[in-house]
């Protein structure tokens, strides 16, 4: 197994499809880490679309995206189910958020989080504006997520680029 990169660590570059819910479509597109050098990320990998805690979690994010998003952070979710599904799933909960479909679970096992039978592990990951890990949090059982509000705490830590 991949070790979950440690705080300081420069990030490796990814790009995964994925996409956006706007005002009238959900608008697909190639999410490429790299390209969001000079500015946080946040990428909050979750187990599945539709799942209750993930349901939960993400909504959390969506509607904390204002403070999320006040120093210029991406906010991705990301997890193995594809951009089909992201789509259902970001049209009945209204989110607001990137949703990327990491479907060979790559990215995952690249962050050291792939676990068997539930795809991968509950993890959120802040990237600073010069691609170093920030913050991060992996859950252990998978129930529980830090909260918009925690995230935005160490966001605010991170000057954008």
């Amino acid at each position: 197994m991949t070790r979950i990169p440690d705080v300081g660590d420069v990030v490796g570059d990814f790009s995964l499809p994925g996409g956006l819910l706007g005002e009238t479509a959900f608008v697909r597109g190639q999410y490429a880490l790299g390209e969001q050098r000079g500015n946080p990320v946040v990428l909050a990998f979750y187990p599945g679309d539709n799942t209750p805690v993930c349901t939960t979690q993400l909504c959390s994010y969506s509607d904390g995206l204002e403070a999320l998003s006040a120093c210029g952070a991406q906010v991705w979710g990301i997890s193995p189910q594809g951009v089909d599904s992201h789509e259902d799933f970001a049209r009945a909960r209204g989110l607001r958020i990137a949703l990327l479909a990491d479907t060979d679970r790559k990215v995952a096992r690249a962050f050291g989080i792939a676990a068997p039978v539930i795809g991968l592990r509950r993890a959120v990951f802040v990237i600073a504006p010069d691609g170093t890990l920030h913050w991060k949090h992996v859950g252990t059982l998978g129930m529980r997520f830090p909260s918009a509000e925690t995230i935005a705490e160490q966001l605010a830590g991170v000057a954008a680029g």
